[in-house]
C-alpha cells in the first residue's frame, strides 16, 4: 500500500541506495537508521511500519537491536545479513525477527518480503468497516483473550507484546481449535511461501509464543505437539 513507512536500519550507504530506490519506487517512504540507537529513537518518532535491520552494525548488532525494538513494538522486522549460518538465522527468529535474508540479495525479493508482510499486517489488523464490528472480533479461552479489533493479547490478564507471525500463528490457531497443522501449512499460510524444508522458523516462533502466553511453556495447554503431524490449539471450552 503506498505510503506506508519502512525503517532502513543499514550502515553500508551503497545498500541504503540500492533498497531505497527499489521501495521508493513501489511508494513506501524511507526512514534511514545508520545505527541502533538511532533506530530506537526513531521508532517512536516516526511508527514506520517495517523495519529492514543489518545484522552487523557499529554498536549494538542487529540481533541486540531487535531484541529492544520488541520491547516496544510488534511490526514486522527482516533481517539483512551476510552470515548465512543455521544458528544465526534460528537467533533472528528466537529473539523476534519475522524473516532473514542473506547478502548479497535480490533488492526484488526483499521488496517481495516487505510487501508480503506488510499484506499480512493489514490482514490480520482486521481493517473493517465499523467500530461494532472490530469490537465482536474478541476471541477468548480460559486465560487467554485475543482481541483481534485491537490487536491487543493478555494471558492470565496481563497484555502480551507478540511480533507479528507470533500473533498470526496465535489468531490462526485459536480461531481453528482442536484442528492440527502441520509445520508445512503453518509455513504456507503465515509466511506466505513454500518451507522448502526450513521446519525450525516455525518451531521457533511457536517457542516464543509459548514462553508468552502458557503458564508453563515446557507443558503447554494451549498449543500442543501432535507427534509426528504438527500442532493444534486445544480449547479447553469442553
Amino acid at each position: 500500500m503506498s505510503g506506508e513507512k519502512v525503517m532502513l536500519v543499514e550502515d553500508d550507504s551503497d545498500i541504503r541506495e540500492i533498497l531505497q530506490m527499489y521501495l521508493q519506487k513501489e511508494g513506501y517512504h524511507i526512514i534511514h537508521a545508520e545505527d541502533g540507537t538511532t533506530a530506537l529513537r526513531l521508532l517512536d518518532e516516526k511508527k514506520p511500519d517495517v523495519i529492514i535491520l543489518d545484522v552487523v552494525l557499529p554498536g549494538m548488532d542487529g540481533f541486540e537491536v531487535c531484541r529492544l525494538l520488541r520491547q516496544k513494538t510488534n511490526i514486522p522486522i527482516l533481517f539483512l545479513s551476510s552470515k548465512e549460518d543455521e544458528i544465526d538465522k534460528i537467533l533472528g527468529h528466537k529473539i523476534g525477527g519475522d524473516d532473514y535474508v542473506t547478502k548479497p540479495f535480490s533488492p526484488a525479493l526483499v521488496i517481495a518480503k516487505v510487501q508480503g508482510h506488510l499484506r499480512r499486517n493489514r490482514h490480520i489488523a482486521g481493517h473493517t468497516s465499523s467500530k461494532e464490528e472490530k469490537a465482536s472480533e474478541v476471541i477468548e479461552y480460559p486465560g487467554l483473550h485475543i482481541d483481534k479489533g485491537s490487536c491487543v493479547v493478555k494471558a492470565n490478564g496481563s497484555p502480551v507484546l507478540l511480533s507479528a507471525k507470533e500473533y498470526q500463528l496465535l489468531c490462526l490457531l485459536a480461531e481453528h481449535p482442536n484442528r492440527v497443522y502441520s509445520v508445512d501449512d503453518l509455513f504456507e499460510l503465515i509466511w506466505g511461501e513454500e518451507s522448502l524444508g526450513d521446519n525450525r522458523t516455525v518451531m521457533v516462533h511457536i517457542s516464543n509464543l509459548r514462553k508468552k502466553i502458557e503458564p508453563v511453556s515446557d507443558k503447554p495447554m494451549y498449543i500442543v505437539t501432535v507427534r509426528g503431524m504438527g500442532y493444534k490449539f486445544i480449547s479447553h471450552k469442553e
